[in-house]
């Protein structure tokens, strides 16, 4: 990964850290239950995805953080003049890297994975 992949990782990693998410904390408890249950995984494009099925409330927990998630990469692309597409894959491949053993990753192009 160039060093301009990594610094937008990084910095994706700390905006989504940052309080302005903190409103976030339920949907990602619920992501995070999802996500142990193996209903929900990280993608390499860097959103959540649904693995097979979940109910209305983990798709919507889903659904805000990914939204959350769009403006990160859209701040960080604007900063570092690539896309927001570009930000999103790099942030989703350290985040795919830190999925515990047993939960679930799609790779790019791929079919969903357990770890």
């Amino acid at each position: 990964m160039s060093n301009v992949k990594c610094a937008f990782a990084a910095l994706a990693l700390v905006l989504l850290t940052m309080p302005a998410f903190a409103d976030l904390a339920a949907d990602k408890a619920t992501v995070d239950a999802a996500k142990a249950a193996g209903k929900v995984g990280e993608q390499a494009d860097g959103y959540l995805g649904v693995v097979g099925g979940a109910d209305g409330a983990t798709t919507a927990a889903v659904n805000d953080i990914n939204a959350g998630r769009r403006q990160v990469y859209i701040q960080a692309a604007t900063k570092s003049g690539v896309s927001p597409d570009a930000a999103g894959q790099a942030t989703g491949a350290q985040l795919i890297a830190k999925v515990p053993a047993g939960q679930y990753f799609k790779p790019l192009g791929g079919a969903w994975t357990k770890k």
